[in-house]
C-alpha cells in the first residue's frame, strides 16, 4: 500500500436503556472494554430522554466519545437539539458528536411526518451556527443566541443520494447505511464529496463513518437467513442499492411478504429474523454479503478489513465504524459472551493487527 491506512474507531449502538443509571454503567463497561464510541437513537416513546441519558455516560466515563445516531429535527426544534448537546458536551467536552437524519420511527409513532431533505438541512445549518456561537435570524425579534455553546461536530446519517449530496454540502460528517459492499459504499461517498464540491468546501474535510448490521453468530444456517432478512430490509426502503449491483429481486414484494403476515413491522426489525429470512430464502448468498457483515468473530474481522482495504484503495477512509448487533442483545446483556465483550476482545484487535501487517 502506498499510503498508511486509517484505522477507523469501533462504536455500538445498542447499549442497556432499562433506567438513567444502568445505561451509564453499560457505557462505562463498553469504555472499559475498548468500545471507541457509544451511540444512542432518539426515540421518545420506547427510550428515556436521549440527552438525560448521555449526560449520565458523560458524568459516568471519561474517554468514550458519545453520540446521538440519531436525533431529527420533527420531534424537537433544531434549538432545543442544539441546547441539548451543547449541555452534553459540557460534560464531555472533545468527545461528543450530533448524528442527525429525517427521522422514522419516533416520527411515524406519534402520527408525524419524516423531515424533508430541505428541512433536515436547514435544521443542521441552524444548529452549526447556535454551537459556533453565532447570531442566527429565525425570524423572531431578535436573532437567536445560544449562550453557553460547545464545540459539537454535526453529523448526518444518510443512504439516498439526494440526503447524502446534501449531507456533503452541509455537514461535519456522514454516516453511510448502504451495507458492505464497496461499491455502494463509493457510490455514496461520491455523492458527498459532490455536495461538498458543490458548496465550495474540500472534500476530504468531510469526515465519513459507516453503520454496518453485524449478524455475529457461528451458526452458519441463521446467520445466512438474518442476513438474508437485512438485505430485504434494505430492499424494502432503498431498491437502488440492489439495483446498483445488480443482484435482482426475484420475489414477491416486501410489501406483499408483510400483508401475508410473514414480516412485522419490517425485514430489520423482525421479532424472528430467520423467520424473515425464509421468507425471503430465494435470494443468494451474495444478496446477504453485499447488506451485513456474518458469522464468527475471525470472519467478521476478515470482512472488516477488505471493506477497509477496498475502500482505502479508492481513497475512502473512515472515522467511524458502528457494529449495529443482529439479532438485537438482550438488555441487559451480562457475561463474557456478551456482544459488548466479544467484539472488542475478539474483532477489533484481529482488524488491527491485520491493517497493520498490510
Amino acid at each position: 500500500m502506498t499510503s498508511t491506512i486509517k484505522i477507523p474507531k469501533f462504536g455500538l449502538n445498542r447499549h442497556n436503556k432499562k433506567s438513567v443509571a444502568e445505561f451509564a454503567a453499560d457505557v462505562l463497561r463498553a469504555e472499559h472494554l475498548g468500545w471507541d464510541c457509544a451511540f444512542l437513537p432518539d426515540s421518545q416513546l420506547s427510550s428515556r430522554d436521549t440527552y438525560v441519558l448521555l449526560a449520565a455516560a458523560a458524568q459516568a466515563t471519561k474517554t468514550i466519545t458519545l453520540g446521538t445516531l440519531l436525533v431529527n429535527p420533527v420531534n424537537r426544534h433544531p434549538s432545543v437539539t442544539a441546547s441539548s448537546i451543547s449541555t452534553v458536551a459540557e460534560l464531555a467536552p472533545g468527545r461528543t458528536v450530533l448524528a442527525m437524519g429525517a427521522g422514522d420511527t419516533s416520527v411515524r409513532l406519534v402520527g408525524l411526518k419524516p423531515a424533508k431533505i430541505k428541512e433536515l438541512e436547514s435544521s443542521v445549518n441552524l444548529i452549526k451556527s447556535l454551537l459556533n456561537g453565532e447570531d442566527v435570524e429565525v425570524g423572531s425579534a431578535l436573532p437567536a443566541y445560544l449562550e453557553f455553546a460547545q464545540q459539537v461536530p454535526v453529523w448526518i446519517a444518510a443512504g439516498g443520494p439526494k440526503t447524502l449530496e446534501m449531507a456533503g454540502a452541509c455537514a461535519d460528517g456522514v454516516f453511510i447505511r448502504v451495507g458492505t459492499d464497496v461499491k455502494n459504499i463509493e457510490l455514496s461517498v461520491n455523492k458527498i464529496r459532490e455536495g461538498a464540491e458543490k458548496a465550495g468546501k474540500n472534500p476530504s474535510s468531510v469526515k465519513i463513518g459507516a453503520v454496518f448490521h453485524t449478524v455475529f453468530s457461528e451458526n452458519e444456517e441463521e446467520a445466512l437467513l438474518m442476513s438474508k432478512s437485512m438485505a430485504a430490509g434494505y430492499y424494502e426502503y432503498s431498491p437502488m442499492l440492489i439495483n446498483n449491483l445488480e443482484l435482482g429481486w426475484n420475489g414477491d414484494h416486501p410489501d406483499e411478504l408483510k400483508s401475508k403476515g410473514l414480516v412485522w413491522p419490517d425485514f430489520h426489525h423482525s421479532k424472528n429474523l430467520v423467520d424473515s429470512g425464509k421468507a425471503v430464502d430465494f435470494l443468494s448468498e451474495k444478496h446477504a454479503d453485499a447488506f451485513s457483515l456474518r458469522g464468527g468473530p475471525n470472519q467478521i474481522a476478515d470482512q472488516l478489513v477488505k471493506i477497509i482495504k477496498d475502500s482505502h484503495e479508492l481513497n475512502i477512509n473512515f472515522e467511524y465504524f458502528v457494529l449495529h448487533p443482529i439479532p438485537n442483545p438482550p438488555m441487559p446483556d451480562p457475561g463474557e459472551q456478551a456482544y459488548i465483550e466479544r467484539i472488542p476482545r475478539e474483532v477489533i484487535p484481529r482488524v488491527k493487527e491485520l491493517l497493520m501487517n498490510l
